[in-house]
């Protein structure tokens, strides 16, 4: 169990201690789609969602997800985040989203973005379930990472 972080040396799950590691800037860049009915994707660009701005209230969900990560997944260290991004972009099949957060810190922020992806995309469903109960979500993935001992990273 020594090479599993998250474990102490009895099997019992344990926050990692990061105190000795340095500062540095770090950043993370995740995506998400989610597919539905062309009826629905025209909905949302039209503006006619009865519940309101579905890209907007999504945008807003996704910033506030990220700042909450901590407190969703166990062991997540809560970090002080200096800025998220969250992007949208119509697709043939629905709507792609890409967040960016980024801090400086002793840990990075993969669980952060990641999240934000993710509650972008439930938020979107959500606000279009009335007309659209199949819609899709996923993949939602990691797209790059930087910063920290490990360096950086990039999808292949």
């Amino acid at each position: 169990m020594a090479d599993l972080t998250h474990l102490d040396a009895s099997g019992a799950a344990h926050m990692v201690d990061v105190s000795a590691k340095p500062d540095t800037v770090r950043e993370a860049v995740a995506e998400g789609a989610i597919s539905m009915a062309p009826a629905v994707i025209a909905a949302i660009r039209a503006g006619d969602i009865k519940k309101g701005d579905v890209l907007g209230t999504a945008r807003i969900a996704g910033i506030m997800a990220a700042k909450q990560t901590s407190s969703l997944i166990p062991l997540c260290h809560p970090l002080p985040i200096s800025s998220v991004s969250v992007d949208f972009e119509y697709t043939g099949a629905g709507v792609r989203v890409e967040t960016r957060v980024r801090t400086s810190g002793k840990t990075g922020v993969e669980m952060e973005a990641l999240t934000a992806a993710s509650i972008a995309l439930l938020t979107i469903y959500d606000m279009a379930k009335a007309l659209d109960k199949g819609m899709v979500i996923g993949p939602v993935r990691l797209l790059a990472k930087s910063g920290g001992k490990s360096g950086d990273w990039i999808a292949p």
